[in-house]
């Protein structure tokens, strides 16, 4: 029943994201993905019955479809995390797969009864190449998850580096998706199919509820994701002129006057590109500043300075008719979560606990 439930979310998502309006390559390649699972699943369901009897022109198909799910994986989150690549070096990927349909050539010239008797006997006279198959895929996914994980462990290092929030665009989800991942591979080989394809279920489950919920996918603002992405992956490469130690310094202090004045970090948005305009400097030139005179990067350096204004402003009586969050959203941050876990990073303590300590009585949020 799960599998079929699998099926009907599986397509429902697919052709949802087909239809859609102005839709992105990142949405084309995840509804293909889609397609591709649930034909998957389709194909164990008449297995798993012996309805295959009734559809033995589909027979074989399946055995590569392992393949297809890690490159599928690896190029969806290279696009929603702002990459690019040719449709060259997409094709490129799906080479094994393309490999496993080569050497089952044999069985798809076969008549239809005689795929029908190969089945029947658990893949008599491919037992070797079935066998190779099989642990082949362990290793497509090893690979493909962690080029996956690599990705986002670069998108989120590149946040840190140029912008001063991230939790619109850290894309836990798809961290969450890429684990799933994993432990559908690893049901291959430590369980048995039924196992293995209520992993897959579940995945597809997941899928739906962080797509949905992430509105750069299903929803219609994904440009929008996509246009900070290609801002965030910017590389940040000191150049081999490096500036010298006087300009940094220089460079340093207009910082440091200009976040006094103007408290530029309350914008709850602000990018390390909007500030080097500010400061009439080159993105690097002040990301070298901030990474060496102030040992942070742009993230930390922000949120910081977002902290110390609460802990200055708080302690102002006409401020203590507010509410802990409103203070917080004063100072910059644009949630409560972003707030208590900086907060608590930055001086070791929650904002709750720190209050009680200095004996500050805010007022309670409604």
């Amino acid at each position: 029943m799960l599998h079929v439930i699998g099926i009907i979310i599986s397509l429902f998502l697919s052709i949802l994201l087909f239809t859609k309006k102005g839709k992105s390559t990142a949405d084309a390649v995840l509804a293909c993905w889609l397609f591709l699972i649930s034909v998957h699943l389709i194909t164990y369901y008449l297995l798993a019955t012996r309805k295959f009897l009734e559809f033995p022109y589909l027979l074989g198909i399946e055995i590569a479809f392992p393949f297809f799910h890690g490159p599928f994986l690896y190029l969806y989150t290279s696009l929603i995390t702002g990459k690019k690549f040719t449709k060259l070096k997409a094709a490129f990927h799906f080479i094994p797969s393309i490999l496993v349909y080569v050497l089952l050539s044999r069985f798809f010239l076969l008549s239809l009864p005689e795929k029908i008797l190969v089945y029947e006997n658990q893949g008599a006279d491919y037992t070797i190449l079935l066998k190779f198959i099989h642990f082949a895929v362990l290793p497509s996914g090893v690979i493909y998850i962690t080029l996956s994980l690599l990705l986002l462990k670069e998108h989120r290092r590149n946040i840190s580096n140029q912008l001063s929030y991230a939790e619109k665009i850290n894309l836990n989800w798809l961290n969450i998706l890429i684990i799933g991942m994993g432990v559908i591979w690893l049901s291959v080989f430590i369980g048995n199919d039924m196992t293995t394809f209520a992993c897959v279920d579940l995945f597809i489950l997941s899928t739906g509820y962080f797509g949905i919920k992430q509105a750069g996918i299903f929803a219609n603002n994904l440009d929008v994701q996509a246009q900070q992405n290609e801002e965030v992956t910017l590389p940040v490469k000191y150049q081999k002129s490096a500036v010298g130690e006087l300009l940094l310094s220089e460079i340093h202090a207009e910082l440091l006057t200009l976040m006094d004045q103007k408290k530029l970090f309350k914008n709850p948005e602000l990018s390390l590109n909007e500030l080097a305009k500010q400061l009439r400097v080159h993105p690097n030139n002040l990301s070298q500043v901030i990474n060496t005179l102030e040992d942070k990067n742009f993230y930390d350096y922000i949120n910081e300075l977002r902290v110390d204004e609460f802990k200055t402003i708080v302690f102002l009586p006409e401020n203590q008719r507010f509410t802990l969050l409103s203070l917080a959203y004063e100072v910059g941050f644009n949630s409560k979560t972003s707030f208590n876990r900086n907060f608590k990073k930055i001086t070791g303590t929650s904002p709750t606990a720190y209050l009680k300590q200095q004996h500050i009585q805010l007022k309670a949020n409604n």
